[in-house]
């Protein structure tokens, strides 16, 4: 009979599962450097709490879409450890999400952010 999880125990193994992301995969602290960084522009730039906000959530999307590969990976290498096409497509398919979200990231971040970083650096010069 399997043991009933606590809520701490469902934390405790995510907090793992986050902290092996980040550790084993350069892909996971590219995405949440390059978050971090957004985020600390928009607060340098003063935006508006609102978009503040929508930067976070790009942000986390797109690590929440880097997480998911990693998940979608080590499934995939563990179900076929050989090659075949199938997982190639999967893994393609996985990846190919985390690159739609970077680019709405990267449109999001320079429709909110550029503007303001360009004012602000012409203004100071």
């Amino acid at each position: 009979m399997q043991r009933p999880r606590t809520l701490w125990m469902s934390v405790g193994y995510a907090v793992r599962g986050l902290s092996y992301a980040v550790t084993t995969q350069r892909n996971v602290r590219l995405h949440l450097g390059a978050g971090l960084s957004a985020l600390a522009l928009a607060s340098w730039l003063e935006v508006s709490v609102a978009e503040w906000l929508v930067v976070c959530l790009t942000a986390t999307l797109v690590l929440v879409a880097e997480l998911l590969n990693t998940a979608v990976e080590a499934f995939v290498d563990m179900v076929s450890p050989e090659h075949r096409e199938e997982a190639r497509i999967i893994k393609d398919v996985a990846a190919g999400a985390v690159l739609a979200c970077c680019a709405s990231a990267v449109v999001v971040a320079g429709a909110l952010l550029l503007p303001r970083l360009l004012h602000r650096l012409l203004l100071s010069s």
